[in-house]
């Protein structure tokens, strides 16, 4: 039982005892040998390479070089006192400097003899130089045997100052791995170790914490990172076949009347090849007698709701009724009123519920539900009332589903016997590459093309000095008869100081936009829901032409007359916030703009996202470039269900080796779906330690 031995409680690893066991648990989550085994490096130190003194690039990256030390000399008073020598080889010098024990130092240091020096260089004025750099007597340094590569592994504070530095935990290492090196089990099967040419699991380990060379690591690193992004992708796969074998749906088998009227006499506009293309796949979905569970995903604009309106059309069509829920009451308003124009011409009885519905609609809304004479109900939480009782829901809608708990989506399914096929629709674009991993168990339609007719928003940046320009600016859009939205950011921190923000902007446009001439509407986080709705919906109706915000307009108010959004401070945003409040404008036929002001102070990251918005309208582009600036942690706002806990796979950087990773659990699942076969027999038994323990890395054997 060879697995056995990883189990093993870290204490018992010689080096570590009770007080270093304690520290590794707390500081890193070991636990057990298998835990430290999967405390993988995230950088290495390569001394495979000698640099000469005129390669040297001010990267502070580690770097070793051969030369001699030529003059030693003692620099300033106190506390500031430095020792510094001066280096050279045959290209250059540079400079050698300690802090700390120079007279021990400079008594060992032997002048005009060559060394190996090791270290981080930094660069001041044109000379280059480290500090405390790690020296070897060449003739030293060529008898030793050495790692080339030598691994950095992931620490804490606590940790360095307990005294278990890097290179406690190399030899750590070095323990570990003599004693369960054997007990080390292949767990992919020899079929998919040949077609992708993968190391065996026991030398990707042994090649990830002392690798020898360049092209070893690599090798390791391609191997473990293709098993945990395949044991993800199986899992996954194996969740989306088992919702679509044991939860049973409607078959939608007929197309009637009411979809075929609305598509041939009453669109609006042609659809696009992209809505086109995924009506298609939905069709397809509801003939099933399978639950269809699909993610609509589509930029703010794309037309979402005209598929989903035909989507429940053909539920109509097929003897059901239809729902849609919203997050907010604004936005259930603008999809009753969009749905509601849609189908004047047709023969169809839709409600809307919501929080402020009275007590009289409402009874005539539950019963027209129960007895089947209303057709399709739009409204928020509301619906999921247990007084609300369908007489037969085939299909629910969910717009921006992310603000909806899963157990209030499982309400809906219990309103009947059959749960109902599941639409969910989001504008904020999910990078393919996370969607894949993280609602691969959902299947995924994009609408990835603007309606004719469409003009993109103009985005520019423009710094605080230029605001007398963006002034004149609005003044021409509103004489145009255009309204404009000035938003500010909201830093949950600090209410004190956002409110003075937005007051201070307030009272500066209301200088130079004075009343009776200009009408400004306000809205921020402290004020009561009904004053809120008040002053939106003025600005709605057209009777103010500026709307002051903080970001509560983020999500689906649909003002077409709003040709300009300017946005404060933007370099406080997130890349994903900046484009989904861009997409508040560009409703209408006409031109629209979108100005970022900033201050002149921008990081690295700021500029990044200033530049990505003014070059792209494409959500799925920003989504990507967001995703790298941020990492999939924060994106999805929590991390569902866990299945992001990544130990050595990148999801932005390591995205082909994901798509081949689903790829092969894909094709091993048609082939082998019960993982019955004797090749297949080390999957089955790490696949079974997987749901287990919920996380790949807790097996290994």
């Amino acid at each position: 039982m060879s697995g056995s031995k990883l189990q093993t409680p870290i204490d018992y690893l010689k080096g570590v005892g009770p007080n270093r066991a304690n520290l590794l648990r707390s500081e890193l989550g070991i636990h057990t040998y298998q835990d430290l085994l999967n405390l993988f490096p995230n950088r290495y130190i390569d001394k495979t390479q000698y640099y000469q003194v005129s390669q040297l690039q001010p990267t502070s990256a580690d770097v070793q070089i051969i030369g001699k030390v030529t003059h030693l000399k003692t620099v300033g008073e106190g506390r500031s006192k430095r020792l510094v020598a001066t280096f050279i080889d045959q290209t250059g010098s540079m400079e050698l400097v300690w802090f700390r024990g120079l007279k021990w130092i400079r008594e060992g240091l032997k002048i005009n003899v060559p060394y190996v020096v090791f270290g981080k260089v930094q660069r001041f004025g044109s000379t280059y130089s480290i500090a405390h750099p790690d020296m070897e007597l060449l003739e030293e340094h060529e008898k030793s045997i050495r790692v080339a590569m030598q691994p950095v592994y992931p620490s804490t504070e606590k940790l360095s100052n307990k005294g278990i530095t890097n290179r406690v935990m190399n030899a750590l290492m070095q323990t570990l791995f003599q004693e369960v090196h054997k007990s080390i089990e292949e767990s992919l099967s020899q079929d998919i170790l040949t077609a992708l040419k993968l190391i065996p699991k026991r030398e990707a380990y042994l090649n990830i914490h002392f690798p020898q060379k360049q092209q070893k690591l690599g090798l390791a690193q391609f191997r473990l990172k293709f098993e945990e992004l395949f044991y993800i992708q199986l899992q996954l796969l194996v969740k989306n076949k088992l919702h679509k074998q044991k939860i049973k749906g409607y078959p939608f088998e007929n197309i009637g009347d009411n979809f075929t009227t609305f598509y041939s006499k009453h669109l609006p506009f042609k659809l696009t090849g992209a809505q086109k293309r995924v009506l298609k796949e939905i069709r397809n979905d509801l003939g099933k007698p399978a639950q269809m569970n699909r993610l609509l995903q589509g930029d703010v604009g794309s037309g979402k709701t005209i598929v989903a309106l035909m989507t429940m059309l053909i539920a109509l069509d097929n003897g059901f009724q239809a729902c849609l829920m919203a997050p907010t009451e604004i936005l259930a308003i603008q999809h009753f009123q969009g749905i509601s124009d849609l189908c004047e011409q047709l023969d169809i009885k839709i409600a809307l519920l919501t929080g402020s519905s009275k007590t009289k609609e409402r009874r005539i809304i539950h019963e027209s539900l129960e007895d089947g004479s209303l057709h399709i109900l739009i409204g928020t939480h509301a619906l999921l009332e247990d007084k609300v009782r369908f007489k037969n829901l085939g299909l629910a809608v969910i717009d921006e589903q992310h603000r909806f708990g899963v157990a209030q989506r499982s309400k809906l399914w219990h309103k009947n016997e059959l749960p109902p096929h599941i639409l969910i629709m989001t504008a904020t674009p999910i990078p393919r590459t996370l969607a894949m991993s993280v609602y691969g168990d959902l299947d995924v339609s994009v609408i990835d093309e603007l309606p004719p007719g469409r003009k993109a928003i103009k985005t520019v940046h423009r710094f605080d000095n230029n605001r007398l320009k963006v002034f004149g600016f609005i003044r021409d859009e509103i004489k145009k008869g255009r309204q404009i939205y000035v938003v500010y950011p909201l830093i949950q921190e600090s209410e004190a100081l956002d409110y003075k923000d937005l007051m201070d902007g307030y009272e500066s446009i209301a200088r130079e936009f004075p009343m009776p001439d200009y009408q400004i509407s306000i809205v921020h986080g402290q004020m009561k829901p009904a004053d809120k709705d008040f002053e939106m919906n003025r600005f709605v109706n057209g009777e103010t032409q500026i709307m002051v915000a903080t970001t509560v307009i983020e999500v689906g108010v649909n003002v077409p007359n709003a040709s300009v959004m300017i946005i404060e401070s933007a370099e406080r945003f997130g890349l994903s916030q900046l484009h989904q409040l861009r997409g508040r404008v560009g409703r209408g036929a006409d031109q629209s703009y979108c100005i970022l002001m900033t201050g002149h102070k921008l990081s690295e990251d700021s500029k990044t996202r200033l530049q990505t918005m003014t070059s792209t309208n494409d959500g799925f582009e920003i989504a990507e470039v967001d995703l790298k600036l941020r990492g999939p942690g924060d994106l999805m706002g929590t991390q569902q269900s866990g299945v992001l806990n990544l130990k050595i796979a990148d999801i932005v950087k390591d995205n082909e080796i994901m798509k081949i990773a689903r790829n092969y659990a894909s094709a091993l699942l048609k082939e082998d779906p019960q993982l019955a076969k004797p090749d297949n027999l080390p999957i089955r038994k790490t696949y079974a330690a997987v749901m287990k323990f919920k996380n790949i890395w807790n097996y290994i054997s």
